[in-house]
């Protein structure tokens, strides 16, 4: 994992401007990349203000004439993991099981009208939902490299350098990746 160092000075008016404009170019293959990586919206958006945040603060290391958007597929790699690693340590309530309150009583939980979201409803028509169910269920190591090679084009360098490990690695995660995939797939649509 980098271990950033942090800006000493404000940016200038032209940092400001050359990372709004590098935003704006990759905007949609970050929310491409943060939705396959979290399987939902919400996630996804939390994520990409993650990464640009720390982005942004350690702007200054980005080299120019280099790729931003995999500058960026790091960061944002980096701080999925690091949620993934903090999610075990957070207690999930269900929502749909009544909760024992602190004085013995049972507490429901009381949920707002769900009217579908106009996002998720692009989202579902977009991105095929047993695809994204399949790459949910595939570990970590492999959904990423499938991820960031399959879907996003990038090259097999270019995956090794987001995911700091080297290209053998990269082939390997990818072959096992693409298999479990290939599996799930046909268990999903029914075939054999």
């Amino acid at each position: 994992m980098v271990t950033w160092i942090k800006r000493t000075s404000q940016p200038s008016a032209d940092e400001v401007a050359l990372f709004e404009e590098l935003v704006r170019q990759y905007e949609q293959q970050m929310y491409r990349v943060a939705y396959r990586l979290t399987g939902n919206h919400e996630d996804a958006q939390d994520l990409i203000q993650d990464a640009l945040y720390e982005a942004f603060r350690n702007f200054d290391r980005f080299e120019p004439g280099t790729r931003f958007d995999r500058w960026l597929y790091r960061i944002m790699t980096n701080r999925h993991i690091d949620r993934v690693r903090k999610q075990s340590k957070v207690t999930v309530l269900s929502l749909d099981q009544p909760q024992e309150s602190d004085d013995g009583r049972e507490q429901s939980w009381e949920l707002p009208d769900e009217e579908e979201d106009p996002a998720e409803k692009v989202i579902r028509e977009v991105l095929d939902e047993r695809i994204q169910e399949a790459l949910d269920e595939l570990p970590e190591e492999y959904r990423l490299a499938v991820i960031l090679a399959d879907l996003e084009d990038l090259t097999y360098e270019e995956v090794s350098q987001v995911l700091g490990c080297p290209i053998g690695t990269v082939r390997s995660r990818l072959h096992r990746g693409r298999n479990l995939l290939r599996e799930k797939l046909k268990t999903l649509y029914g075939r054999d």
